[in-house]
């Protein structure tokens, strides 16, 4: 099949993805670690699975940055980046509402997209992925040799067999798998890629997740262990889980009749229309250190104009980093972000952005569920960050350990300040500097 690959830029990167498949429901499929859009149409299972899945709908995928056909080079992506490439490739194929199809290392970025735009998403799928890396993935339990085996043998072919062990008895199996290793990622990008990966945890955000789920897992899985679907299940409100025979990881090896007919039917169900008031969001707090005192010291006149001077720079590192200001607290800012990496720069932001000003500001950071309320928010996340933003010293940005965990591969650098009590909370919070 030839399908035409497009681009579309996400920021300042260049995302490919295809459009494939009949009128029907939008089904955007969220890749593994590394993809080849290209690349996949040559192998005859998976050319089948993806004509399948393009028999009941309109089929959209697209190359994580940093592999395949997408820009490379782009260092090594967090699921801020992530998801603001999903939601690039959903708008350039015009779907106002989609399911999404999150396949391994694809499916954290799926369920943080789903939790923080559930709007956009009519359900989610998820195959062979997990909320966090560590103890699921069976290459990890020794990521050193894992490493090893990366620099010795990618580009070979040889690791088929612990993604898919059906498929390494397949003529050409081999060959073809390593030319979509070459194709997709070089062994540097590869490695870089798995250390970011050992970081990710979603665990914190799985019951901010009230699309309609879909969660299959099998039993066997050689690359990542089932229990990791079967937390998925659980802790996911209203998921189905369902458990499939066999040990391939990858769907479109092994019974892909099966996998199949459990994506038809659970697309087949009409979505009812979510009412979004409760969404992931990222929670910023700000506050001006020693406000009262300052202001007494220079009067209300001086005091006013500082004010405005602290607010425009607010309210510009707001812009810069894509915050939403939602109110001014006296002396400080509340303010929403759909990505926890940027809140946590804005909030670096301000720290710098207010020095000359002779001020120092203190900064707190939590991502959780906020209710909406017209043109305010509420709920025990905004609670939750405003008691962060309380602990913190001045000219500190402090943030939860949820937010340190949805980060990972961002670069920020973070010191363990231990757990702490905070009002309103049966139990200590664990908090990190941002350094």
């Amino acid at each position: 099949m030839v399908v035409e690959t497009r681009y579309v830029t996400s920021g300042e990167v260049f995302v490919a993805y295809q459009i494939s498949g009949q009128d029907g429901p939008d089904l955007l499929m969220t890749p593994g670690f590394v993809s080849h859009l290209e690349q996949s149409w040559e192998n005859p299972s998976i050319a089948r699975f993806l004509s399948d899945l393009g028999s009941f709908s309109r089929l959209i995928r697209f190359d994580k940055r940093g592999t395949g056909l997408s820009d490379r080079g782009v260092g090594v992506p967090h699921l801020d980046e992530r998801i603001d490439d999903i939601r690039a490739v959903l708008d350039a194929a015009g779907s106002k509402r989609a399911y999404l199809f999150g396949v391994s290392e694809g499916g954290p970025m799926s369920i943080l997209f789903a939790a923080t735009y559930p709007g956009r998403v009519a359900g989610l799928i998820l195959f062979g992925t997990y909320a966090r890396t560590v103890g699921a993935s069976v290459p990890f339990d020794d990521f050193a040799a894992l490493e090893r085996t990366i620099r010795s043998d990618w580009g070979t072919g040889k690791s088929l067999p612990s993604f898919s062990p059906s498929a390494a008895a397949i003529p050409g199996a081999i060959d073809r798998f390593a030319k979509f290793e070459r194709s997709a990622a070089s062994p540097s990008d590869v490695i870089n890629l798995m250390r970011m990966n050992r970081e990710i945890d979603v665990t914190a955000i799985l019951p901010s997740v009230r699309v309609p789920t879909l969660v299959m897992h099998r039993r066997d899985d050689v690359r990542i262990r089932a229990f990791a679907g079967r937390e998925l299940g659980e802790r996911i409100s209203g998921a189905r889980y369902t458990e499939l025979s066999g040990n391939d990881h990858l769907p479109w090896f092994g019974d892909q009749n099966r996998l199949l007919e459990e994506i038809r039917q659970f697309m087949g169900v009409s979505a009812t229309a979510i009412e979004v008031d409760r969404v992931l969001s990222t929670v910023l707090f700000t506050d001006i250190v020693d406000s009262t005192r300052k202001a007494s010291l220079v009067g209300d006149r001086q005091w006013r104009s500082t004010l405005e001077a602290h607010h425009a720079a607010v309210r510009s590192e707001l812009e810069r980093h894509r915050g939403r200001e939602v109110k001014t607290t006296g002396d400080g800012f509340l303010a929403l972000f759909d990505g926890p990496a940027r809140a946590v720069r804005c909030a670096q932001g301000i720290v710098s952005a207010v020095r000359p000003l002779d001020l120092e500001v203190r900064a707190g950071v939590h991502t959780g569920e906020v209710e909406m309320m017209g043109d305010d928010v509420g709920g025990i996340a905004v609670h939750i960050a405003a008691r962060v933003a309380q602990h913190a010293n001045a000219s500190e940005v402090l943030a939860s350990s949820t937010v340190k965990d949805l980060v990972a591969g961002a670069g920020l650098k973070f010191v363990d300040q231990g757990r702490a009590e905070l009002k309103g909370l049966a139990e200590p919070m664990r908090l990190f500097a941002v350094v």
